[in-house]
């Protein structure tokens, strides 16, 4: 077909779609992104102002009030919160419920109107359905490109991203719920001389009402299930740590974090079950006032509490820094010490994992200060010649830093150029963005592999370093992507493969960047920003810290407690 016609440009003309959207459209789109930042961010600190034991007890007696004589939902709710509060993970679950809670009543302010549109005009059904087809089978990793072009990152185009997936149920469910009333009702209403906004609002939404819920409950569950695919573009909350354990081959911190979530949708899904309530079982059980008093008076209470916290806390406003680093060891290590280190003396510090492109696009665009993550000269060449005039580069934090193809010293090869059928042809690579990656693929080709049928593997850096250690253990041979500083070369018997022809290139150094205006706004930060400074040893001694089971957090404060003359200079 291709040799008949040619291959049609589709990607081209999306991307000229979206880059006309994006330079004519860029007013509205940061207009939104302000308000949506603002709104969200608001919203996240009320919930967050609740303490964890008054939100815990509410919602606990909250489902005692809509449970009846059920009491395993009550248990349910109440050990569940538990739990999340116990794993430290309260400020993600309320960054997730804000998430969720805003993309769902943004899908049912735009899906009840237009299922009913479509239930009356025989003609916009016929245009909408396909759309929805499309919004619902498209992945919704697709989403967040637009998103990311659109709004740059952070909770906003996560909300646009769940919105476009999880909006289809609450539509189909309303133009099916409407289509389902009986035609004897709807001719006896129009006898009487209904009009059609009186048999809408008094005949067929009231029937219709158990259908759309079930089709609201389908669009909360969908945007739940994008937290974690948000969570790529810098979307706070519970999903990020399921990518972070993921892109770490972290099972114990993965499972907590599912676990949360699973909890989450749980008590999410059965209140809104508790919600859908048929209009016979209404009339059976009866008016019961004192459950909408009880409800009201445990907001009241809720609230009441969140805000004399917040009040309480008000106080403490500190310095602010939004660091953004990519979800490699060494930078994780490098990036929470500075983090780390900047709280104890007074800053607040937010630290976003993202992708490596996508990091430098928030730091380049404003939307994040700095990043203490950039390889250079070589491995993020692309990145820095592209952002260069956008960003301000500070210089070294670290020197040294070098990559390369790694294999275990068992291994007889010595050199790149002498690979013949080594580990199956096979490199077991990191994440497909990383300038790594870009490097060994010119490897393959640089060498004469590729011909030779040798295939370079993406993966994540801790699935790749999971895969290491299990060929090191049965003694196999293993060639993966490998860069110093890592805790890799402190564990095991590593060697760099020769690399006569230069294409992984010489020594890097990892270099701190800022937004251009950073020096203007944050002097203070600024300052400290171009202070930092360490060595491979240090950050080798966090990351193998990290890998031996500490949290990264405590290694970061076992590392500052033992370098206290290092640290303070970085503040001076």
């Amino acid at each position: 077909m291709g040799e008949l016609v040619g291959k049609l440009p589709v990607a081209q003309w999306v991307e000229d779609i979206v880059d006309w959207l994006t330079t004519n459209l860029s007013g509205m789109f940061n207009f939104i992104q302000t308000v949506g930042n603002k709104l969200m961010d608001g919203m996240t600190a009320g919930l967050t102002a609740i303490p964890a034991w008054m939100f815990i007890i509410g919602l606990t007696a909250l489902a005692l009030i809509f449970s009846s004589k059920k009491l395993g939902f009550v248990f349910f709710t109440f050990i569940g919160l538990l739990f999340i509060w116990n794993q430290n993970l309260w400020a993600d679950l309320m960054s997730t419920l804000t998430l969720v809670l805003v993309s769902s009543i943004i899908s049912i302010v735009i899906g009840v109107p237009l299922g009913i549109w479509m239930s009356k005009k025989e003609y916009v059904a016929r245009v909408v359905q396909p759309i929805l087809d499309f919004m619902q089978t498209m992945p919704g990793f697709v989403y967040l490109i637009p998103a990311v072009a659109f709004f740059g990152i952070g909770v906003v185009p996560g909300v646009f991203a769940s919105v476009i997936f999880a909006l289809p149920p609450t539509v189909r469910m309303t133009n099916l719920g409407i289509r389902q009333v009986p035609n004897d009702l709807v001719e006896a209403a129009d006898s009487f001389g209904s009009t059609p906004k009186q048999k809408l609002f008094k005949l067929e939404l009231p029937l219709a009402t158990s259908t759309i819920l079930a089709g609201i409950n389908q669009t909360i569950m969908l945007a739940l299930s994008m937290v974690v695919i948000a969570s790529m573009i810098g979307a706070p909350g519970l999903g990020r740590g399921v990518l972070s354990a993921v892109q770490n081959a972290d099972v114990g911190k993965g499972f907590v974090n599912g676990l949360a979530l699973v909890v989450l949708a749980i008590i999410i899904d059965r209140f809104t079950q508790k919600l859908n309530v048929s209009p016979e079982d209404k009339v059976q059980n009866g008016s019961k006032p004192w459950r909408k008093w009880a409800t009201l008076g445990i907001f009241v209470v809720m609230i009441g509490t969140g805000f004399a916290n917040s009040f309480v806390a008000s106080g403490a406003k500190a310095k602010t820094l939004d660091l953004v680093y990519v979800q490699w060891d060494s930078e994780v290590a490098s990036s929470n010490v500075l983090a780390v280190a900047m709280r104890q003396h007074g800053y607040k510090v937010n630290l976003t994992p993202l992708d490596n492109s996508i990091m430098w696009q928030s730091v380049a665009n404003g939307q994040a200060d700095a990043s203490v993550s950039a390889w250079l000269p070589t491995t993020h060449s692309a990145q820095y010649n592209k952002y260069k005039d956008q960003i301000d580069l500070l210089g070294p934090n670290l020197k040294g830093a070098t990559t390369g193809l790694v294999v275990p010293k068992y291994m007889k090869v010595n050199s790149i150029a002498d690979l013949t059928t080594e580990a199956n042809k096979n490199i077991t690579g990191i994440e497909p963005g990383a300038g790594e990656m870009k490097a060994a693929t010119k490897a393959l080709t640089a060498y004469g592999l590729k011909s030779q049928g040798w295939q370079l593997t993406p993966a994540s850096s801790g699935a790749m370093t999971v895969a290491l250690g299990k060929a090191i253990k049965a003694h196999q041979d293993i060639i993966v992507t490998g860069w110093q500083p890592h805790w890799m070369f402190q564990k095991y018997d590593l060697k760099y493969l020769k690399d006569p022809k230069h294409v992984f290139g010489e020594a890097e150094t990892i270099n701190t960047f800022t937004r251009k205006d950073l020096k203007q706004d944050k002097p203070k930060v600024y300052k400290v920003l171009k202070n930092f400074k360490w060595t491979k040893a240090d950050m080798e001694k966090v990351m193998l810290d990290v890998s031996n089971g500490k949290s990264v957090e405590s290694a970061a404060k076992d590392w500052i407690s033992k370098h206290p003359k290092q640290v303070d200079a970085w503040f001076k």
